[in-house]
């Protein structure tokens, strides 16, 4: 079931003479993971503005073609109706925290709060989400004492409190070391399983291949590759448009080049080992 669909849309910022986004068509689909990459300034977050309703709704500007979350236009639903459908996580989690909240566990209430869910179900939830990202230590410490890495959970948790089926992450690993890399990147393998639609801005590519199941590549405001993650991602094309392949993946592209071979191409460490234990 198609959750998400963009068709020929284009948006220009105000003021700005040229589109940001040009032209751009795909479906999301439910229950699947998505990596959307490019090289900076490709358009990816504006692209997650316009899915989520923030644009034209707050940034404005020049918006053309549909927008539609399960058949509906995306301009159909309120704001406390998107907050609940949609789940937003930032690239910075400081500009996250609602900075009126003295502890964890209020932070990750505060949505609810708004939401005006009763207060039974809003402690049963916010105790499920605290036990489910494994925040327990952090419940009743301070959001902004908080390391980086442990910030950013704490903002996933107040974002997927409210049970969203469509969850977009926004860089949420930029800013984290590698031990805050692989725990986002664990909460994804769960949002997986829990059936969540989730699209994921992110640059490390090798993580793309991993957990994600299709790849969208932008490039000057244009979509210009959509496929499945192995189609995608061991496409030499992919470097034209600036964007990355894993180092899996590149290493093989070269020996198949250099020694006139047609190897299959795997996008992991795994699947090479197999891939060589299976050759002998």
């Amino acid at each position: 079931m198609t959750s998400i669909s963009l068709k020929h849309v284009s948006y220009r910022y105000p003021l700005d003479t040229n589109n940001v986004i040009d032209d751009m068509s795909f479906d999301i689909e439910q229950g699947r993971t998505y990596a959307l990459i490019g090289a900076n300034d490709s358009g990816k977050t504006t692209v997650c503005n316009i899915i989520r309703g923030f644009i034209p709704r707050f940034y404005r500007g020049d918006l053309t073609g549909s927008v539609e979350i399960d058949g509906k236009p995306v301009t159909d639903f309120d704001d406390a109706q998107l907050t609940t459908m949609i789940g937003y996580s930032f690239q910075n989690p400081f500009t996250q925290m609602s900075g009126v909240k003295d502890n964890v566990r209020e932070e990750i209430a505060y949505a609810l709060e708004n939401l005006g869910v009763p207060r039974d179900e809003m402690i049963e939830r916010v105790d499920a989400m605290i036990e489910l990202l494994h925040l327990e230590a952090l419940a009743d410490k301070n959001p902004f004492e908080l390391s980086g890495g442990q910030k950013q959970r704490v903002a996933l948790a107040a974002v997927l409190v409210t049970d969203p089926g469509i969850v977009i992450l926004d860089e949420p690993t930029s800013q984290l070391d590698p031990k805050g890399t692989e725990d986002i990147f664990d909460i994804v393998e769960l949002l997986k399983s829990q059936g969540k639609t989730v699209i994921l801005v992110e640059h490390k590519i090798d993580l793309i291949a991993r957990y994600c199941d299709q790849v969208l590549l932008l490039d000057g405001g244009r979509l210009v590759m959509n496929g499945p993650v192995h189609e995608v991602l061991t496409d030499p094309a992919v470097l034209d448009h600036g964007g990355q392949l894993p180092q899996v993946a590149r290493y093989y592209l070269e020996r198949n080049r250099r020694f006139g071979r047609h190897d299959p191409i795997p996008l992991t460490v795994e699947e090479a080992a197999a891939q060589e234990r299976k050759g002998r």
